[in-house]
């Protein structure tokens, strides 16, 4: 995206952070409203993360102004709000590709430029890596600053804790910025609040504090007073004891949107040894009226018209999977208060919203915590509730030990709700669910469940519900369903497939929503079609009489070819010593990159054509 150079005078002049620090302090607010519009041209014409980038421009701004980035280290949390970083980071011309297929990566990424220190996507990593690169810097000697910057959200993580109770017990020089977009304490944003975390970051009060404390340390009643009174008076006007009890220099909150109060903050603080919080409060969609209203449906926009203020209805059609759980969930909660529905902080992208609102002592937020979500589950099964974990199969990584640990070796009754399995498209590497299959198949108790569409994803959400002897998982994409009709709920026959269509020769086994595409494939090559629906238990008897009466098998799936559902079948066929040759088509060994689900499914030949195309060339 070329930049017009009379709507921005000073962004212009700012395409690095070197460029940024040539500027004068004095041009920064500008610079600040010409970035805030520039985010707001780029995404509205392209889609992308919006609210929480136009929060962090002052801070983005501040940031590279002070620090000499990209020798001392600046990390983001997330990624969402890095947006800004891109832009004053050489990238400005290619913001409009971001989260496209050969475009900008939707976060920060290692690979894309030597500003991004930390490749991430998932929460609450930034603290632990930049403590290591602290202790890298100490090591090193060359004066090498390091900062996070860690959302509220991202903070309530149990690693964000970890991290900070490991920094303030080694006391490395590190810079922790509490990105704090909350409305609940605003109020102690203010002219007060801002004058005081100058002095408190200034050499005079860390000179007269520590001072201090040495000349009173000798006399015990004392310096007991001392610190209480420290305690109380820092009590009334910074909510900091908690990060002080973990040995953090606590300053703030202070006003995330005052570029220049924010400099000379830094600029105190940079100098500072040890570990060090700066809590600073932000508004997500600052600048843009919609977005400040509601930043929730802002976070994450397709393409819209800013003059206009409101984001395109999605079109009609077919529910989303989501939303066809969500539903799901209300309709059992209506007869069963047993049922306890959990989400590690995604109500919304899981369709939880209606059953928060009309189940509310049914519903639990634990926040970004994924493993305390599957061990809080397991707790209340053991309880005697009926737990239903709604999580994304790329989340559900975070708390694999809890899936095992807590809940399969008890072989507890914990449904767990897998959103987002197989291509997931523009967020990605970190967020494609390629990896849930294998992960999980491998774990002794676990029936697991992969439905070709909406009907079936009720039908196996109802039958996993209902099965009270151990743990099941039911996993399904992110998008909308098929248009297939909706029947009555009633339990499935466990680990039985389906003979969708008879043919010769070749038969095709598809798992999950690939079934369409599949289903092209075999009326192309006149081959059988199965929709296996359990990945485990695996249909055993159905395998050996489609080896029997079959040429060849073929597995389908959106899932790592690598210990997915065809290593399955293939364990099965070998076990059986089964005399028949079989393909595995699924992803292959490597990280998926963004781009649409139908551009990476081309790609990998996991559209219609594709899977016919490798049936063939395999046959051949």
């Amino acid at each position: 995206m070329s930049l017009d150079i009379k709507k921005y005078p000073t962004l212009v002049l700012a395409d690095n952070p070197m460029e940024l620090r040539q500027l004068p302090k004095e041009s920064l607010v500008a610079l600040c409203d010409e970035l805030r519009q520039f985010l707001l041209d780029s995404v509205s014409r392209s889609s992308g993360h919006f609210a929480s980038g136009l929060g962090t421009v002052e801070l983005t701004v501040a940031l590279h102004y002070v620090y000499n980035t990209p020798f001392d280290q600046l990390i983001w949390d997330v990624g969402h709000q890095a947006y800004p970083h891109k832009i004053l980071t050489g990238r400005r011309d290619r913001i409009a590709t971001i989260r496209q297929r050969n475009g900008l990566h939707p976060f920060p990424w290692r690979g894309e430029s030597e500003y991004d220190q930390l490749s991430v996507g998932h929460s609450s990593t930034s603290i632990s890596a930049g403590l290591g690169m602290a202790v890298a810097a100490e090591h090193e000697g060359l004066g090498r600053r390091t900062v996070c910057v860690i959302g509220d959200g991202a903070i309530t993580a149990g690693m964000a804790f970890e991290a900070m109770n490991h920094a303030g017990d080694i006391k490395s020089d590190l810079l922790v910025v509490l990105n704090d977009n909350e409305m609940s304490i605003s109020e102690n944003v203010g002219a007060l609040n801002n004058h005081l975390a100058q002095i408190l970051s200034g050499k005079l009060y860390s000179t007269l504090r520590e001072g201090g404390k040495k000349v009173l340390s000798g006399i015990p009643p004392i310096k007991e007073l001392v610190k209480r009174t420290e305690e109380h008076i820092k009590g009334m006007v910074v909510p900091g004891t908690l990060f002080e009890e973990l040995g953090f220099n606590y300053i703030g909150p202070v006003d995330g949107h005052d570029v220049q109060g924010l400099v000379q903050t830094l600029k105190n603080m940079r100098a500072k040894k040890g570990p060090q919080l700066l809590h600073i409060m932000t508004k997500k969609g600052r600048g843009y009226a919609p977005a400040e209203k509601d930043p929730i449906s802002w976070h994450a926009v397709p393409k819209f018209d800013p003059h206009m203020g409101t984001l395109p209805k999605s079109g009609g059609g077919c529910p989303s999977y989501s939303a066809i759980f969500g539903d799901w969930l209300c309709a059992t909660a209506a007869d069963d208060d047993k049922l306890m529905a959990i989400t590690p902080a995604m109500r919304e992208g899981s369709g939880m919203v209606a059953f928060s609102r009309q189940y509310p002592r049914q519903y639990f937020d634990v926040a970004i915590a994924e493993q305390h979500a599957v061990t809080f589950a397991a707790g209340l099964a053991i309880g005697g509730y009926h737990p239903v974990v709604a999580i994304y199969s790329t989340f559900l990584q975070r708390a694999y030990d809890q899936v095992i640990h807590d809940v399969a070796i008890q072989n507890l009754p914990v449904l767990f709700a897998i959103d987002r399995g197989g291509v997931v498209g523009a967020d990605g590497q970190t967020h494609q669910g390629a990896f849930d299959l294998s992960y999980l198949r491998c774990i002794p108790n676990m029936v697991i469940m992969t439905p070709s569409d909406e009907n079936e994803c009720r039908l196996m959400l109802h039958t996993g519900y209902h099965y009270q002897a151990g743990p099941s998982a039911v996993r399904y994409p992110r998008g909308n369903g098929t248009g297939a009709p909706l029947t009555d709920l009633h339990e499935l026959p466990l680990g039985k497939g389906v003979v969708r269509r008879q043919g010769a020769g070749v038969a095709i086994l598809n798992f999950g929503t690939l079934l369409p595409q599949a289903e092209h494939a075999a009326q192309a090559l006149n081959a059988t079609l199965v929709d296996m629906r359990f990945v485990k238990p695996l249909d055993g008897a159905l395998i050996s009489e489609l080896a029997a009466s079959h040429q060849a098998l073929v597995t389908v799936e959106e899932n790592a070819i690598m210990g997915g559902a065809g290593s399955g079948v293939n364990e099965y066929v070998m076990q059986q010593r089964l005399q028949v040759p079989v393909l595995n088509i699924g992803l292959p060994d490597h990280f998926i990159p963004q781009g649409s689900q139908e551009e990476i499914r081309a790609d990998l030949g996991l559209d219609g054509a594709g899977i016919q195309r490798q049936i063939e060339d395999w046959l051949a």
